[in-house]
């Protein structure tokens, strides 16, 4: 294992791994409290500006919207508690992690266990070029691309861009392919890896029976277009905002890709991750999940304890550190360039 790991020039920072993990490892383990504290206050905020957008349409639904934009802060943040109970790390008991991330799972309206399942692939398959898998964007190499058909070559430009594949592409796929046993690849990278249907057939449609039993329940009280006016804005801005932090927490030029025989997990989670530094408020929406270098290093640490491993560790906030502003430069990235190791724009 490479114990030393220089980051690019501009990067300026040297990291012993051994020493990250050490570190990290300090971080570990849920504190039941403070997991049952955020659970209960986050929901609660999140039902109680459910109610005032209920009652703002009486008003303006111009007002509803904007009183969206907070209510998908606040569900982003309930996404990343399920995201924590899928790691194991929100409670110390494996029953209340996996119950919990069901039950938020009807307000994320993701498959917990099928979310699970395809998310840990992601965490042991990230940076490896051999082993592509469900769970992450599709990038190919430049090499890959140039060896597409012209019609391939087509759909992978659309597919990868941001209106493709943000805020289209993000809504389509948690709101409506999400509810199918489905899967596959988009076609584009022929060894992707995958979940088979038996694995992920109940987790989905279990969902899907009580996503219609409680939003069934609730169009019966107050109709329909009602539910559909208030709840679709939150999950639509949920996805957008969702779907641009995992795709920033691993899209940028200086990221990590290598064959299998090279590939090495550590390094691959530190390298391959983002520390996406946002303003205070923004981090707090987010769960910090913006850490996502550590998290990828160390994925038991609870979304509460990441800034003081990092805090603990100022070395950390150097490793490929992410403004807002660098962050959109990331947008005209699409190949891995396995010469100049980098992702590259088309």
């Amino acid at each position: 294992m490479t114990e030393t790991i220089t980051t690019p020039a501009h990067k300026h920072s040297d990291i012993n791994v051994k020493e990250v993990v050490s570190h990290c490892a300090n971080y570990k383990g849920a504190d039941n409290k403070r997991s049952a504290f955020q659970l209960i206050t986050t929901l609660s905020l999140f039902a109680a500006l459910c109610v005032v957008m209920y009652y703002s349409m009486n008003i303006s639904y111009l007002v509803t919207l904007l009183l969206a934009i907070p209510a998908a802060g606040l569900l982003t943040r309930i996404f990343i508690f399920q995201h924590d109970c899928g790691h194991g790390s929100f409670f110390t008991s494996t029953k209340w992690n996996t119950w919990t991330g069901r039950a938020l799972g009807i307000l994320t309206v993701t498959p917990y266990d099928f979310w699970r399942r395809a998310h840990n692939k992601h965490h042991a398959t990230s940076g490896d070029l051999d082993r592509r898998s469900i769970g992450g964007i599709d990038t190919i190499t430049k090499a890959e691309y140039d060896a597409l058909s012209k019609r391939k070559q087509f759909f992978y430009r659309l597919y990868r861009h941001p209106l493709v594949l943000l805020m289209i592409g993000t809504p389509l796929y948690v709101i409506i392919l999400q509810r199918l046993p489905y899967n596959q690849a988009t076609g584009f990278y022929n060894g992707y890896q995958s979940l088979s249907v038996s694995s992920i057939w109940k987790s989905i449609m279990m969902t899907n029976l009580f996503i219609v039993l409680i939003y069934g329940t609730a169009s019966l009280l107050i109709g329909l277009p009602t539910v559909l006016a208030v709840y679709l804005p939150i999950l639509v801005m949920t996805t957008w905002l969702g779907g641009w932090l995992f795709y920033i927490q691993h899209q940028f030029e200086d990221t990590y890709w290598e064959n299998s025989d090279n590939w090495n997990r550590q390094e691959a989670a530190l390298l391959g991750s983002s520390y996406y530094h946002l303003p205070r408020i923004l981090q707090w929406f987010t769960g910090n999940i913006g850490l996502h270098h550590i998290h990828h290093l160390s994925s038991d640490i609870p979304n509460y304890k990441l800034q003081d491993c990092m805090n603990g560790m100022p070395e950390l906030a150097d490793v490929n550190r992410i403004t807002i502003k660098d962050s959109l430069q990331s947008l005209s990235l699409h190949l891995w360039d396995e010469d100049k190791k980098q992702l590259v724009s088309l």
